[in-house]
């Protein structure tokens, strides 16, 4: 996952030229241009694996909570601020213990038992916010919190370098993209539809080297 393949290079230009158009046809602001563009190249460089991926991350989360507040979306607003930007750090932190000689993460599976444990814990730790979002009148409260708490599980599911991450990314990206949909932030829109379909890229390329993992652990073996 070291090198850029020609689908990455479409890709990251044809979103590059979509933002730009919506900057000037829809009079976005800069803070969302810029926001999306960080955000696009964090997810990029997540899926090949790659460390750079947390100093874009640093940028798209910061301005991210500051979008999301201004749009009184407070659960997008706090899980950007106090846990996506703090957890660029830890993730950068534990990535650098846990790469190969090319600087590639080396990736891990999620096992029944991790499955079991991560969807009780989602299930109920988005009931118990969508009870503090309510108190706090946030719009979209129910749509908000599972899409906050699936994304807290699949961060640091990416940061323990868990494959299975991706499948959660997914969800939340739908639930973004119809959150954002409300809302009428069309650069914000954008960018969730083009997270959704790297997500799917990303998986595709965790699950590659997940089993490329296995398959070297059971030759030394």
């Amino acid at each position: 996952m070291t090198t850029w393949t020609l689908f990455e290079k479409v890709w990251l230009g044809v979103f590059t030229a979509i933002q730009v158009i919506l900057f000037f046809w829809w009079q976005q602001t800069t803070i969302d241009f810029i926001c999306a563009i960080s955000n696009m190249l964090c997810v990029v460089l997540v899926a090949k694996g790659r460390l750079s991926n947390f100093f874009f991350g640093m940028i798209a989360t910061s301005l991210y909570a500051y979008i999301s507040y201004k749009q009184q979306i407070y659960g997008e607003a706090m899980l950007s601020a106090f846990f996506y930007f703090p957890m660029q750090f830890i993730g950068l932190y534990i990535w650098l213990k846990n790469q190969n000689k090319v600087h590639d993460v080396q990736v891990r599976k999620l096992s029944k038992r991790g499955w079991l444990i991560t969807a009780s814990a989602v299930a109920i730790c988005a009931i118990g916010y969508a009870e503090l979002l309510a108190y706090l009148n946030a719009q979209q409260v129910h749509l908000d919190s599972i899409t906050v708490v699936i994304c807290i599980a699949a961060q640091i599911l990416m940061t323990l370098r868990y494959t299975e991450q991706w499948l959660l990314w997914i969800l939340s990206n739908v639930l973004g993209i119809i959150i954002w949909g409300i809302a009428g932030n069309y650069a914000m829109l954008m960018m969730t539809c083009a997270a959704l379909f790297n997500s799917l890229y990303g998986y595709y390329n965790w699950i590659k080297s997940a089993n490329a993992s296995l398959i070297a652990k059971d030759a030394r073996m």
